[in-house]
């Protein structure tokens, strides 16, 4: 049988926001620096034994302060990156709250050049899977550090419902988190704040 562990999916917490810089290469704000530090103090940090990241600035970023805080390495992996927005770039806040709506409400239809949701979730869903295959040699749980929109997919699939965003993480500037079991792949609990 095989031994049960726990995965703990963190979205990386507020970012600096730079509309002529790419995306993916937005870097943690001093405040969701902060807020990650402020993590540390969670009760299961001290349990984690394997830490993994999308390959995105902000969630390596999130990453680097709890491998640095418990002495250990982590690794990325490509595919826990959110979901491909790149056809719009930068959109302001409001204009991307309309086009995530749009994508959640539409996952089988790629709006206005967006990743289909339904790819993105079985992106995440075998990205997840990856990591937890790589981990089996390191002892302990799992924290892996990503973003908010593949971790509403993902906990849809773990819900075993249709993609919504009811399931998106609380709008408090990232800096949330979901566990589940390895052995059973059901949830322990929801979304929690990194501030708790």
């Amino acid at each position: 049988m095989r031994p049960d562990r726990v995965v703990y999916f963190l979205t990386h917490p507020d970012v600096l926001i730079d509309p002529a810089v790419p995306v993916p290469d937005w870097p943690l704000s001093p405040r969701g620096r902060t807020r990650m530090t402020h993590a540390l103090a969670l009760p299961w940090i001290t349990r984690l034994g394997a830490i993994w990241s999308s390959t995105e600035r902000k969630a390596r970023d999130g990453a680097e302060i709890l491998g640095a805080h418990l002495r250990l390495p982590f690794r990325t992996l490509a595919t826990l990156g959110e979901n491909d927005r790149s056809a719009t770039g930068y959109l302001p806040r409001a204009a991307f709250e309309a086009m995530a709506d749009l994508f959640f409400a539409h996952p089988q239809e790629s709006v206005r050049g967006w990743e289909r949701a339904i790819d993105a979730q079985r992106r995440i869903v075998g990205a997840v899977e990856a990591v937890i295959a790589g981990s089996q040699a390191q002892p302990g749980d799992i924290a892996i550090v990503a973003h908010g929109g593949v971790g509403a997919l993902l906990l849809c699939h773990l819900h075993g419902v249709p993609i919504d965003r009811a399931y998106d993480q609380p709008a408090n500037g990232g800096g949330n988190y979901f566990a589940f079991s390895t052995a059973t792949r059901r949830l322990r609990h929801g979304w929690r704040t990194i501030d708790a």
